[in-house]
Parts: structure tokens; C-alpha cells; sequence
């Protein structure tokens, strides 16, 4: 694993893969938790045993000030599937 990336319990690809199922976002890891980036939805997707929980109805909603504290503080966006392919360039 490379040095800039962050200690996710999952696979880099999979999080940099992976949107928020209602407002289609990137998702940022947060203490366990991945939180849309979306502040009208400002839903949090649990992860159980390194598996994303990405059912809108097992989610959270989190308050205003919680989200802008989360968006705020220390942690990796998932960066899409341009970041992805240049991880695994085609041959």
C-alpha cells in the first residue's frame, strides 16, 4: 500500500468507487463512518467488519452543525473513477 493513502478498513478502490445511494456524491471516512459530502441529504453509512452498510434505510441523518464538523475535520473523499483507472491503467 502506498504512503498517501489513507488506512481504510476496505479496499481503496471500493471507497473511491463508492456515492451516497440518495444524492449520488462522494463519500468522505469519518470515524468509522462514511458521510455523504451532500449537505442537503447529510446522510452516514455504517461499516460493519470493513463492509460499507450502503442502504439509505440503515442510515443516518446526521444534524447541520454534526456534518459541518465532519465535513470540516480530518479525513479522505473518495475521489471517483478517474482515480481509480489511474491506479490500474490498461495495458
Amino acid at each position: 500500500m502506498s504512503e498517501n493513502r489513507p488506512n481504510l478498513p476496505f479496499d481503496q478502490d471500493l471507497f473511491d468507487l463508492l456515492v451516497c445511494p440518495q444524492a449520488r456524491v462522494p463519500l468522505k471516512f469519518i470515524e468509522g463512518k462514511l458521510v455523504s459530502t451532500d449537505a442537503s441529504t447529510r446522510r452516514a453509512y455504517r461499516v460493519d467488519d470493513g463492509i460499507p452498510v450502503m442502504l439509505i434505510e440503515e442510515s443516518t441523518v446526521l444534524d447541520q452543525g454534526a456534518w459541518q464538523k465532519a465535513m470540516a475535520g480530518a479525513g479522505p473523499v473518495g475521489a471517483g473513477v478517474a482515480a481509480v483507472q489511474a491506479r490500474h491503467p490498461k495495458s
